[in-house]
């Protein structure tokens, strides 16, 4: 607890009343405790999101952390010692699929090692994590543990919560594969609806496909949007027939919706590797041939037993580059659109084992 003297003197705690404590000392959570007549613990559990507090304990212990002004000690060391820079790098690492999923891991390594570079201090928080908070729980989550600034992945329509954290200001905050740009908030993505188009045309450059079975990533995804429209324009530009399915990025539903639709059809264009895989295994049970076109370029493509076109992300690169951003945020810059390279090409086994 930091004392703080007044014309020489130090006030003693019995004769410091509540207010002028919190003018003269950062408040410890024995006093939030203590105010609102609960145990040490109990705060605790509050100041973490433990499920099994009654609202009545919240709403006390809520009430004397507002009225003692109290700061946790993640953020209280960090102002004693003039330390800045933590920062959250938020993602879902079930969004692509029910199964294994190298894209959260690529962009956890990008991050931490960017932010080692930059001398950030970052950790991690799953969607699952904070999924049920309100806005000022979730406001209060990331207060305290002592955080500046979100690296947010994939974020979607539906993550409402998180979406109005972020346009409260309160953190600086990177999207990666989201819109939103304002004074401290930045975006950071490759084009997808450029690079869907670009892919599907190669795909189908040379050959007389038009029936075409397309595998959408999310109904309400930001990028499922986009990497659509790139889709729709090319059917619009070559005549082709194409009929959507919402595949959400599962390898299993991709099977399913393979299966179901495939046999009237004459190729598969997926937004995502893990879908193309999907159909890919389920063509082969099905014991016919259809091409199969990917997007993303993870490293599993090459297991699927078949060369396919597909769009490589660098995203240990997009998540270093966001970091990067948002210490430039930190430092007092403004928000900006920036737009990461992407490379169309063919995967196969070598290009994994090499």
């Amino acid at each position: 607890m930091i004392k703080k003297t007044f014309s020489g003197k130090r006030f003693p705690d019995k004769e410091i009343s509540v207010q002028k404590k919190v003018m003269y000392e950062l408040v410890s959570i024995r006093d939030v405790a203590k105010e609102a007549g609960v145990a040490i613990s109990t705060v605790s559990k509050v100041l973490n999101h433990y499920p099994n507090v009654s609202e009545e304990t919240k709403e006390k212990v809520n009430a004397a952390i507002a009225k003692l002004g109290f700061v946790p000690n993640t953020i209280a060391s960090a102002l004693s010692s003039k330390k800045t820079g933590r920062a959250a790098l938020v993602l879902d690492a079930n969004r692509h699929a029910q199964t294994v999923d190298e894209i959260p891991m690529q962009y956890m390594i990008g991050a931490i090692n960017k932010a080692k570079e930059k001398g950030m201090d970052i950790i991690t928080v799953f969607f699952t994590m904070i999924a049920e908070m309100n806005l000022e729980e979730m406001t209060r989550y990331f207060q305290s543990q002592g955080i500046e600034g979100l690296v947010i992945c994939d974020l979607s329509k539906e993550d409402i919560t998180l979406r109005q954290l972020v346009e409260s200001g309160k953190f600086k905050s990177v999207l990666i594969d989201a819109p939103g740009v304002g004074e401290n908030t930045s975006s950071i993505h490759i084009d997808n609806t450029r690079a869907q188009y670009e892919v599907a045309k190669k795909f189908l450059e040379g050959k007389a496909y038009k029936k075409i079975l397309y595998l959408s990533g999310k109904k309400n995804g930001y990028v499922s949007e986009e990497r659509l429209n790139g889709m729709n324009r090319l059917a619009g530009e070559l005549g082709l027939e194409v009929l959507v399915r919402t595949g959400n990025f599962s390898e299993l539903e991709a099977r399913k919706l393979t299966m179901q639709y495939a046999g009237s059809k004459e190729a598969i264009i997926c937004a995502s590797d893990l879908m193309a895989i999907g159909a890919m295994k389920a063509l082969i049970d099905m014991d016919i041939y259809r091409p199969v076109c990917g997007f993303d370029g993870v490293s599993l493509m090459g297991y699927a037993g078949k060369q396919m076109h597909t769009v490589r992300q660098d995203f240990q690169k997009i998540a270093s580059s966001a970091v990067e951003e948002l210490s430039r945020l930190m430092e007092g810059g403004g928000g900006q659109d920036i737009v990461v390279p992407h490379k169309l090409i063919r995967i196969k086994y070598l290009d994994v084992i090499s």
